[in-house]
Formats: C-alpha cells, sequence, structure tokens
C-alpha cells in the first residue's frame, strides 16, 4: 500500500501540539486547509479511541473515520469507515516527540485504491496528490501551532491538553 509522510519540527511542547492537531469544528477551519468542516458522531464531545469523525473537504469529499489509536501527546491513528469510493481503504496517523527545540510532528497516510485493474495508475496520483496535501497540512498546522494568538486562543477554548507523565508512569486515561 501506497504511504505518504510529511514531517516538521515546530517550536512548541508535545502536549498542546498533540491537543491542537486533534481540534474539530470551527477552530479546525482556523488552520487545516483541506476541509470545510469537520465534527465527532455519535454524540462525542472528545478525540479517543472508537470515536468517530465525519470529514468533508474542500473539494466535497466525505469521509467518515474512526480513531482506532488515541495515545495523546505521542501518537493518534485513524482508519476509513466510509469514504470516497476510489478508495478500497484510508488511514492516517499523528506521531509527536519531543525535540531539543519543541516537537516533531509526523503525519502520515496509507491508502489503496480501486478499481484493481487501474490500481497502479491511481495509486500513483494518489501518492502526488495526497503527498501534496499532507505537506499544505502540515506546513498549516506549524504556522498555527507557532502563532502566539491561535495559541492563546486555543488555550483560552479550554481544550484538553495531556500533562506530561514520569516516564514508566501511566496517565489515568491509559490505566
Amino acid at each position: 500500500m501506497p504511504q505518504v509522510r510529511a514531517e516538521r519540527l515546530i517550536r512548541i511542547d508535545p502536549e498542546t501540539a498533540f491537543a491542537l492537531s486533534q481540534t474539530t469544528g470551527d477552530f479546525r477551519l482556523k488552520w487545516d486547509p483541506f476541509i470545510s468542516a469537520q465534527g465527532f458522531l455519535d454524540g462525542a464531545r472528545a478525540a479517543g479511541k472508537g470515536v468517530r469523525t465525519r470529514t468533508r473537504s474542500r473539494l466535497g469529499l466525505v469521509m467518515v473515520s474512526q480513531y482506532v489509536s488515541y495515545a495523546p501527546p505521542r501518537n493518534v491513528g485513524m482508519t476509513m469507515v466510509a469514504g470516497p469510493w476510489f478508495f478500497t481503504n484510508f488511514g492516517g496517523g499523528w506521531r509527536f516527540t519531543a525535540d531539543d527545540v519543541g516537537t516533531r510532528a509526523v503525519w502520515k497516510y496509507t491508502f489503496s485504491c480501486r478499481p484493481a485493474l487501474l490500481r497502479p495508475l491511481l495509486e500513483g496520483i494518489g501518492s502526488r496528490l495526497l503527498g501534496y496535501e499532507i505537506e499544505r497540512r502540515i506546513e498549516a498546522f506549524a504556522r498555527a501551532c507557532e502563532d502566539p494568538a491561535l495559541v492563546a486562543e486555543f488555550r483560552a477554548l479550554g481544550m484538553p491538553v495531556k500533562q506530561p507523565t514520569r516516564p514508566g508512569t501511566r496517565s489515568p486515561r491509559e490505566r
């Protein structure tokens, strides 16, 4: 399966970077150039393993995704539950690691396309298009993380930011 990846070094702590990456709704629209709408489904109010989201791209494509992993502030993974007909499957994930100057953020997509007869062509096109989009999105994310006014607005909204735990310990959520 093809995979596209984008990475940035961001001058902000991993906890805040992780929390900001998982925003939805109106706040997400302030930094994510790909989407026109995104929100939780099934009455969920926050991200977490098993939670589903619905995302509409600026091109009008709609995808329902489900969190398959959620480990603040280190990583998150999602998989497509329903989406554009040309994807056989689609998954995405973020990984955040502390760095001397802040946080290294990595965003990946893994996907496969249909129909099988056109798969090599479609996956080649998909790799280029998704590679372009993931670079645009992570660049916009990095700019948002380093925008003092936007980070202050994010914190004022009371968005959940997991506090770091000592190495070798688990947070109450992970127990």
